[in-house]
């Protein structure tokens, strides 16, 4: 089964790693993010060696999304950041391929002990599984 692997966070986080903290979001330091990124590496590497990793992605900041809804005359509405400091959204997934939720919901435990500055916001990993052809749609 493939599941969709989720982590959270928001614009203040995304200012917080550039060095400019606030009190949603606490400065990470050079040491902080080389953590981070040295965590996530092997746990790409890890997932890659054991054939459960599809693919892994980190996300640009939240102020660089754009959100597209049709209009009521039917053209497009674009709407843009920057969010307010406590809006999460999508910073980053996998497409993972486990043998059960169980196997994935380990790997998601693991994700969610990434190192992190003291104080800084704790966003849940979130699993979802990725439905193969609509069939938990039909009755």
């Amino acid at each position: 089964m493939k599941y969709l692997v989720m982590v959270q966070g928001s614009q203040a986080d995304y200012e917080a790693m550039r060095g400019n903290g606030s009190e949603h979001s606490p400065v990470w330091s050079e040491k902080d993010l080389q953590a981070m990124f040295s965590f996530m590496g092997a746990v790409n590497n890890d997932l890659a060696e054991s054939g459960e990793l599809v693919d892994a992605q980190g996300l640009v900041e939240p102020a660089r999304t754009r959100f597209v809804s049709a209009g009521k005359d039917g053209r497009p509405v674009i709407s843009d950041g920057p969010y307010g400091e406590t809006k999460e959204l999508l910073c980053g997934y996998w497409v993972l391929d486990c043998e059960s939720l169980e196997r994935v919901t380990e790997i998601a435990a693991r994700v969610a002990r990434c190192p992190q500055p003291a104080g800084a916001p704790e966003y849940p990993v979130v699993i979802r599984p990725i439905d193969g052809g609509g069939d938990d749609l039909r009755p």
